[in-house]
């Protein structure tokens, strides 16, 4: 963002306030405290050491291992598609750095009961990209026979 307007955000403190309007909860009332009681700490006017103080109080500690726990507590809702599931999915295990064994393996403990039935009826996909295409097949068919019963 702030490369792409180079002249809006020349000053750390103009980054620091953008930065600000999208904290929420504990960060947001530690940044309006010091907004309040100790205006001229340098956090509210220099961006890198804005970044470095909320980072370092409200970041996360290891990105991986928060990706690796949230990849084993999700799970595929009834009411989703497979196709806005798997976004879900890709955001969290790019994170992991696994491979893609392991990211199939993942993905299958994700899955609703019913698609897995469905696999397996299938042939075994020789790939982790072949079996996410199989499975949103299978999701497609699921949908367009949904809708042939719900339409009025």
């Amino acid at each position: 963002m702030f490369q792409a307007k180079p002249l809006t955000f020349q000053l750390g403190s103009s980054r620091v306030a953008f930065a600000a309007l999208h904290l929420q909860g504990i960060a947001f009332d530690h940044y309006t405290a010091l907004l309040q009681f100790d205006p001229n700490d340098l956090v509210l006017s220099n961006w890198q050491v804005f970044a470095q103080d909320i980072s370092s109080k409200f970041g996360v500690f290891d990105i991986v291992v928060e990706a690796e726990e949230n990849l084993f507590n999700l799970q595929m809702c009834n009411n989703k598609r497979f196709t806005t599931f798997i976004v879900c999915f890709k955001k969290e295990a790019y994170k992991t750095g696994w491979n893609y064994n392991t990211l199939w393996f993942a993905l299958h403990h994700t899955l609703l009961q019913c698609i897995k039935d469905i696999l397996c009826l299938t042939s075994k996909q020789l790939s982790y990209n072949g079996y996410k295409a199989l499975i949103t097949q299978i999701d497609q068919w699921y949908w367009e026979d949904r809708s042939k019963y719900s339409a009025p």
